[in-house]
């Protein structure tokens, strides 16, 4: 996956990720990014979490709610946890988080890189040169709380930070990647999420190479009272030379509402990996089938989390289509199915450990589950979108389905949803 640069709207979310959700989120995180090193090294790993769609789409498969902001720290947050354990095996190392945990970044890059061997004081130099362009060189109105720096034990490093503008209740997700970086003030970014707020001063452009020298060459030689001067006296209406237009880059949209609309979903690959599912799994791999208790169900959400491990960058345009894996927390598509989600793990875990014994055969199937829905979906057909999440609501109950309002009940599913009491 390149770099690339979009924006996305995010709309801002309160709340906490119940602990039901956030240790499976640990869990499965862990799995799937262990397959990704697995499967194509670490330094492709960084790049997914630099590309803005995979991130969103990797939290949507995870079950997270699958437009909002919250994605960010409730992904940052299980993937911190996941691979604290395994970071001496995979060389991978998440610091930060959101709030207090952001400003701890530079202790914990410098202890790592004690033990890495890398220049953790040089990093921890980085985490807040790479904070700092975004709170200042960048002044789009979005004001930084979340900061999480994932390292490699070589140095190679990801960044995805996120601010907030309180007022329009939208988020602003930032990725860099070190990939590629020769400057922290020209272009450096990866890519920028965020509601278009409409012309911002963005000093980290290339175009803003002369702004940047004359400003310093202000500071220098008026100092700061005098500009401060020049600047009251100048008419901000006067006949300025117009400010250049931003480059039009391409944007996610991500909507205030929750539900899942057909418009949210490229319909055929989701039928793709439904007819990959119902036609090959029970067929072609026996290696997944033979874990206990997976069945239909169980398959049609590992098509998706293959997908996520091996789809092409360009598969990720409509993450809501990945929250049909796995559901979300808030009922959206609908509700989490946690004997799927559960089965989802036990699978993925088990693939990923027996790859460390030089067995891939499982990974191998889900590799090729993926490949068969690319295939499958240039003529599969299936149900509507809207009649896909009315079926799993109705089924919900028997596949143990939750969200923040409790447990689904029997004929309920359909419905409104049942209340915790």
């Amino acid at each position: 996956m390149a770099k690339r640069a979009g924006y996305a709207d995010l709309p801002l979310h309160g709340g906490r990720v119940p602990r039901w959700l956030a240790d499976r989120m640990t869990r499965l995180g862990a799995a799937m990014a262990e397959a990704i090193v697995l499967h194509y090294g670490r330094d492709e790993l960084l790049r997914r979490l630099a590309h803005p769609f995979w991130f969103q789409s990797f939290g949507a498969v995870m079950g997270m709610d699958w437009h909002s902001s919250g994605i960010t720290t409730s992904v940052i947050g299980a993937l911190k946890r996941g691979l604290a354990p395994l970071s001496g095996e995979l060389g991978i190392h998440v610091c930060g988080g959101r709030g207090r945990h952001s400003r701890d970044t530079p202790h914990e890059l410098a202890a790592i890189g004690e033990k890495a061997g890398f220049d953790g004081a040089a990093l921890a130099r980085t985490s807040r040169l790479v904070a700092k362009v975004d709170s200042a060189a960048v002044q789009d109105g979005f004001e930084l709380y979340l900061h999480g720096f994932i390292v490699a034990d070589d140095g190679h490093w990801a960044v995805v930070q996120q601010g907030m503008n309180g007022e329009a209740k939208q988020a602003r997700r930032y990725h860099w990647l070190s990939e590629g970086l020769k400057s922290f003030v020209d272009a450096p970014h990866a890519a920028i999420e965020g509601a278009n707020q409409g012309e911002i001063v963005n000093l980290a452009d290339r175009r803003a190479a002369a702004s940047r020298a004359r400003q310093v060459d202000m500071l220098a030689s008026l100092g700061p009272d005098r500009i401060v001067d020049e600047f009251a006296r100048i008419d901000a209406t006067a006949a300025a030379p117009r400010a250049q237009e931003q480059l039009c880059l391409p944007h996610l949209v991500m909507p205030a509402r929750h539900d899942v609309r057909a418009s949210d979903v490229v319909a055929r690959r989701l039928h793709g990996a439904f007819a990959a599912a119902a036609e090959a799994g029970p067929r072609d791999f026996t290696e997944l089938l033979e874990t206990p208790g997976v069945g239909a169900r169980t398959v049609r959400a590992l098509a998706l989390v293959a997908e996520a491990l091996h789809g092409a960058p360009c598969r990720f345009s409509d993450p809501a289509r990945f929250s049909f894996a796995h559901g979300g927390k808030d009922r959206h598509p609908f509700p989490v199915p946690i004997r799927v989600y559960d089965e989802t793990i036990a699978v993925l875990k088990s693939a990923v450990d027996k790859a460390k014994l030089g067995r891939n055969e499982r990974l191998s199937a889900l590799k090729r589950l993926d490949e068969q829905a690319r295939r499958l979906e240039r003529a599969a057909a299936g149900p509507s979108v809207e009649a896909l999440i009315a079926e799993e609501r109705r089924a919900s109950s028997a596949y143990s389905g939750r969200s923040v309002f409790g447990w689904e009940r029997a004929g309920e599913g359909a419905g409104e949803p049942a209340r915790a009491g």
